[in-house]
């Protein structure tokens, strides 16, 4: 159907659109409280169908590539805010704005109701009004709260309180032995207002431990003067140092967003009880702009986005207000989906004066130092090149690898490692492992696969996907993506066949790079072996090859220590096999009952089993 018929047909409901360009790939999604006045918007339609007059650059640009349209009605205006947001973190549409960063923050808390409370890390919201919250922090909470444990002498484990005689830490003059009685509540509460001092102001939290770390130094105690300089470090990554203090008790959030040539930065900065506690950025990738007219990065949505992803968590510390560096135009919207997410009116407010609009420029500032550490990078150029060679739709700034590995059917696992171009290096804690259930390794591959796809909406997907194998695995992956309607760039490397056999010679190992051109057709490529995209890819291939071998290695000692534990007059392999299929784990077939063991086995190999390990626990 002609678009301009399937325009006509656009209802008066509330929804969520989505665009696509004449190949069927997803350009744009968007949210509207009358589809039919929204959509239309977009167009003007005499002479004929073009885009309206009115739209900036970069919507302009995206309606004259719009070939078709649908849409999803749903029953309000907030629905339809929430869908959208779904939408965009799963699909990755090319026009929208992406971020990345819309997980739980940790917190720091402190439970007030017990007679002896301690500082903590958290990530969940308790329903408990006597607990206090800090936070959230982006980065450094766990090394600002082993700096205090070490400086103040709170209760150090909660096992401790529980115990009836002073412990090692009494004796090294980290504890006080409220568990002997030693400290009355009213002294040890004058304890917990150091430590929370230190909390506020990271500044003197960082002056104790620079006086420690020069401590260590004088004493030859260098390793452990290394552990504090690298804790210092992480702290100050976290601290945004504004100098001023509100004069009030009032929780508020802080968003300023700032677009350079070709990245944004989002700077979030959280007040507690009217003093700065904590503070994250992240950065937005701007590659489809081609002009590099800053004009051309949407704020507003920059904004919204930005807004919504950060409170469609649970949100221990709700704030009074959310201060934005803009007048957000769809500022009612947003203030409707923080009532009714967390039935509590909260305003944004953009401040004109006084102490407000001066947090506000220390944000802004912040984000033009990040912006122009960022612009300073030499790192840049490869991405740039790789998206070049291999037509990828945006810069791989966040690359996912995957490889799998089994032997002979047994100890069959997967595993994703993760580039991160902010870090310049791997960012382990996203690393992934994978059970798998194929036999073979096409199908392990799919499966692995379709577990990621399963997990874009909470963990959206990346730039780049990097497969261990060729042009099979690599269509097999378009399939996978195009199924569900991902904008998503992805190569696999493989070694060079000498023979039918990889060609694995030490530096003379060739691969060969698979990708898909403009046409959609599937290439390859041979680098040389000092070209620096062949190496980036390789480098990628091998920490996954590492990573998901180690975790095989320890899978197999696992599996053969319960195959030879069961290995017991004449309950061989296939048995065993039988056994774990049945009861899942190793654990499970150690405690069953003869009559359980006798719903997989015979009842002579039951009784046989059980009476084996009746015997060892003798």
């Amino acid at each position: 159907m002609q678009l301009e018929e399937k325009l006509k047909q656009l209802p008066n409901d509330a929804g969520v659109y989505q665009y696509f360009d004449k190949d069927g790939h997803l350009l744009y999604i968007g949210k509207a409280k009358v589809l039919k006045n929204r959509v239309k918007s977009y167009f003007k339609f005499t002479p004929k169908l073009l885009p309206a007059d009115k739209l900036g650059p970069r919507i302009h640009k995206m309606i004259s590539q719009v070939f078709s349209v649908e849409w999803i009605v749903v029953p309000n205006e907030h629905d339809a805010l929430i869908l959208e947001n779904s939408l965009i973190k799963q699909l990755k549409p090319k026009y929208n704005i992406l971020l990345r960063d819309d997980k739980t923050y940790p917190y720091i808390y402190i439970d007030y109701s017990e007679l002896f409370p301690r500082l903590e890390i958290t990530r969940r919201v308790y329903k408990n009004k006597n607990i206090k919250y800090f936070g959230p922090y982006s980065t450094g909470a766990k090394d600002m709260l082993d700096s205090i444990y070490e400086i103040v002498p709170l209760v150090q484990k909660k096992s401790c309180i529980k115990g009836k005689a002073a412990c090692l830490f009494h004796q090294i003059k980290r504890c006080h032995a409220p568990c002997e009685g030693k400290i009355n509540t009213a002294d040890y509460s004058k304890i917990v207002e150091t430590a929370l001092d230190y909390i506020y102001n990271k500044s003197k939290l960082i002056a104790k431990l620079t006086e420690k770390m020069m401590e260590y130094s004088e004493d030859f105690r260098f390793e452990e003067a290394m552990k504090l300089r690298d804790r210092i470090k992480t702290i100050e990554k976290s601290q945004i140092k504004s100098g001023m203090d509100l004069a009030t008790n009032e929780n508020i959030d802080l968003f300023a967003i700032k677009a350079g040539k070709k990245k944004a930065v989002i700077v979030r900065m959280f007040i507690r009880d009217g003093k700065l506690t904590s503070s994250s950025y992240d950065f937005i990738q701007i590659d489809y702009v081609e002009d590099e007219d800053e004009s051309t990065f949407d704020l507003n949505e920059a904004y919204k986005r930005a807004i919504i992803n950060y409170y469609d968590n649970e949100i221990p510390v709700l704030p009074k207000e959310v201060l934005t560096a803009i007048e957000v135009d769809e500022k009612e919207d947003i203030e409707n989906f923080l009532y009714e997410t967390f039935s509590k009116k909260i305003k944004l407010f953009n401040p004109k004066k006084d102490k407000k609009k001066d947090l506000i420029q220390v944000a802004l500032n912040n984000c033009d130092e990040l912006l122009r550490i960022d612009s300073s990078k030499n790192s840049t150029n490869i991405y740039e090149e790789l998206k070049k060679l291999f037509n990828l739709q945006t810069l791989p700034y966040r690359v996912e690898s995957y490889d799998n590995s089994h032997m002979m059917g047994q100890a069959t696992v997967g595993a994703m490692v993760v580039w991160n171009e902010e870090l310049n290096a791997f960012d382990r804690k996203d690393f992934r492992h994978y059970n798998l259930e194929s036999k073979d390794e096409y199908s392990q591959m799919r499966e692995m696969l379709m577990r990621r796809v399963d997990s874009f909406e909470k963990n959206p997907a990346p730039d780049l996907w990097v497969l261990d194998g060729g042009s099979t695995l690599l269509k097999l992956a378009y399939d996978i993506i195009q199924s569900v309607g991902v904008n998503l760039d992805i190569i696999a490397i493989a070694k060079e066949k000498v023979d039918a056999k990889a060609h694995r010679a030490k530096g003379a190992a060739k691969d060969i790079i698979h990708y898909r051109d403009q046409k959609g057709e599937y290439r390859e490529l041979k680098l040389l072996t000092s070209d620096q995209r062949l190496q980036f890819v390789q480098r990628q291939r091998d920490e996954a090859h590492r990573f998901v071998i180690n975790f095989h290695k320890k899978q197999k000692r696992t599996e053969d220590k319960q195959i030879s534990l069961l290995q017991i007059k004449g309950i061989g392999e296939a048995k065993v096999k039988k056994l774990l299929l049945y009861f899942g784990e190793f654990g499970k077939i150690k405690s069953a009952s003869v009559e359980e063991l006798k719903e997989v086995l015979n009842e002579k190999d039951a009784i046989v089993i059980s009476n084996y390990f009746k015997q060892k626990e003798e």
